[in-house]
């Protein structure tokens, strides 16, 4: 270990992932433990905030003593304790920073706060040693849609975002109206794969005077009023044709209004983050748009795309490198609005 490497002990609590990592230099992964509760949550279609900071209590000091045994360091080696501390469920979010501020205290170790949107962005730069701000990064998952303007480390602007239901969101309903369960965006983009998209034409909403805004609550809608017809008519549903044409109103949605950002901001680079970054249709489609248009695209790898520390730690580290640090009187903000310190 070189003298002057900075090593971030991070961890992220804000849903139904229990995770910690150790993350050296902002981009060097050195441990990412990460304990799931997909299948309790199964049992009742979506995620119980309650179950799940039970979990986080029973699961965290477990995940991080394995992710500082992974990395082969103790705690006098580590230069910061990085933990998420909104937006996401309030109860699980407290775990995180209440165990994150006990290490501070006890260790005398600085405490960085981070948005946990902020951390999905910084995915990016964990495999993509060449990216750099500034770019256009789209951030889509189940609790959050957005277009952001990377300016620099740190340093973001909102010109895009959802109105009504998250991209992942609607996967989960669609998911569920189909009876496909939960999770929904990996069950659709695996059936879909079955299906002909161009056999429904869902709409593609669009919000005059906001060329970057989502919406998806119609579609959503229009998925449910389509299977309501078929079941009165007595017609037999295709469910892979509906998940294909659903997921692809979706993503047609999602590339346009991020290459037209693009174009628009003259950026030369996009990436996508966030766990529906994961599914390979919208991966695909990205990457030949921005094919096409003569733009750089990044795109973490699925376990970077998911709820994981390891993009925290990486937040972490360029917060630590600008000296911004939080107090012991650091709480949870479920609602949590990006660039907010």
């Amino acid at each position: 270990m070189q003298g002057n490497d900075i090593n971030i002990l991070a961890i992220e609590t804000s849903c139904d992932e229990t995770a910690a990592a150790v993350v050296r230099n902002g981009r060097d992964v050195r441990s990412n433990i990460i304990s799931s509760q997909i299948e309790l949550h199964k049992l009742y279609g979506g995620v119980v905030p309650e179950i799940a900071s039970r979990k986080h209590i029973e699961k965290i000091n477990q995940v991080i003593e394995e992710a500082m045994n992974t990395a082969g360091l103790i705690l006098d080696d580590i230069d910061a304790i990085g933990v998420t501390y909104g937006p996401g469920l309030v109860g699980a979010l407290l775990v995180g920073v209440a165990e994150a501020k006990a290490i501070s205290f006890a260790t005398k170790k600085p405490l960085i706060g981070v948005h946990h949107i902020e951390g999905h962005i910084s995915a990016n730069y964990i495999e993509h040693r060449q990216l750099e701000p500034p770019f256009i990064c789209l951030i889509v998952s189940g609790g959050h849609t957005h277009l952001v303007l990377v300016k620099d480390y740190g340093e973001y602007e909102i010109i895009g975002r959802t109105r009504d239901d998250a991209a992942g969101e609607a996967f989960d309903k669609v998911a569920r109206a189909i009876g496909l369960g939960y999770p929904g965006g990996p069950k659709i983009d695996k059936l879909s794969k079955q299906g002909n998209a161009d056999t429904i034409q869902f709409p593609r909403a669009s919000i005059e005077g906001a060329p970057y805004d989502f919406s998806f609550s119609g579609l959503k809608s229009a998925v449910l009023n389509y299977l309501n017809s078929m079941e009165m008519k007595h017609e037999e549903i295709n469910r892979a044709d509906v998940a294909a044409s659903f997921q692809e109103a979706v993503i047609d949605v999602l590339v346009s209004r991020t290459i037209l950002a693009a174009k628009d901001f003259q950026m030369k680079q996009v990436a996508i983050a966030g766990g529906v970054a994961a599914n390979s249709a919208l991966k695909r489609s990205m990457s030949d748009a921005c094919k096409e248009n003569g733009l750089e695209f990044y795109c973490p790898s699925s376990i970077y795309c998911t709820d994981n520390a390891a993009m925290i730690g990486t937040a972490a580290y360029y917060e630590y490198i600008k000296g911004n640090f939080s107090g012991l009187d650091l709480n949870a903000v479920p609602n949590l609005k990006i660039g907010e310190r």
